[in-house]
């Protein structure tokens, strides 16, 4: 059994152990933070668990890399072109699609490729020989039964469907461990950080440690503080304390839900536009209702 394998039924086992009740896991999680506070166990170990309870919450729509953002092969591309996309993507694992996104047909992992890389073999490559079967889920399902789905299945991709039954995106196995461990960082990484994905209408998902110049210049805005560089900590002061998922704020015309973070920082947001005028009607409700 590899390392990877290990974690994941290490995981499994917390889930089954802790996903109680929510006032359970609340008064358990809060143990587990005075335990820290006391010494009696590490931040990063505190960190983990914190992950673990989150991903019990979160769903695949939190996480997933969006279709706009998806590297697919078509189905009738040459081996010689498949070969570019992998090399210029520097990904493992590849939709491979018919005539459009919804049109997924199974999944191309790069390492098949390998055995076509001269020009003899070309002439006897298949794609049907190489092609693996796509696994597909509901952008509703939660994250904890979908790592479990993970490693009964050993897959570690699945493509994301929207209630239309359309290709919403993809989510792989390193995303829902990312949630836990923290980010896992590989040689691709520092090329393909996105800070800022639009999942819909007016709503995207953006990291915490996204600049404020850059979430500025993506959004033509002008938000600011003195104090703060990122967008997790204006949005921390706005709230005045360090914020637990599920926690919102509205900020000039943007409207911020935290969708994971942990005892030391925001990891997640999404963040919608909002109207002037649904601004207004928000500065005039009574604060308790503000607060809910």
């Amino acid at each position: 059994m590899n390392k990877k394998s290990t974690k994941v039924n290490m995981f499994s086992a917390l889930f089954n152990k802790f996903f109680k009740e929510k006032d359970e896991r609340a008064e358990l999680l809060q143990n587990f933070r005075e335990a820290q506070r006391k010494g009696v166990i590490n931040l990063d170990a505190l960190m983990m668990i914190e992950g673990v309870f989150q991903v019990s919450e979160m769903r695949v729509r939190d996480i997933m890399v969006p279709r706009s953002h998806l590297v697919v092969v078509q189905e009738d591309l040459g081996v010689e072109d498949m070969l570019a996309i992998v090399a210029n993507s520097g990904h493992s694992r590849f939709p491979v699609v018919d005539e459009s996104l919804d049109e997924v047909v199974g999944i191309l992992l790069a390492k098949d490729l390998a055995h076509y890389t001269d020009v003899e073999s070309r002439a006897s490559f298949e794609l049907k020989d190489i092609l693996r079967p796509a696994v597909f889920v509901p952008e509703s399902k939660r994250l904890n039964v979908l790592l479990k789905d993970f490693r009964e299945s050993r897959n570690h991709m699945a493509m994301v469907i929207d209630e239309y039954s359309g290709v919403a995106g993809l989510v792989t196995i390193e995303d829902v461990l990312e949630q836990i461990v923290g980010e896992i960082d590989d040689e691709h990484d520092a090329a393909d950080v996105t800070n800022i994905r639009r999942n819909g209408f007016q709503r995207y998902t953006v990291r915490g440690l996204t600049p404020l110049d850059e979430f500025n210049q993506y959004f033509d805005s002008s938000l600011s503080h003195e104090r703060f560089e990122t967008i997790a900590g204006l949005v921390t002061f706005e709230l005045g304390h360090l914020p637990e998922r599920g926690e919102e704020t509205t900020i000039g015309n943007f409207h911020f839900k935290i969708i994971s973070a942990n005892s030391r920082r925001i990891n997640n947001m999404q963040v919608s536009l909002v109207s002037e005028n649904e601004n207004a009607i928000a500065d005039e409700m009574p604060a308790s209702v503000n607060e809910k």
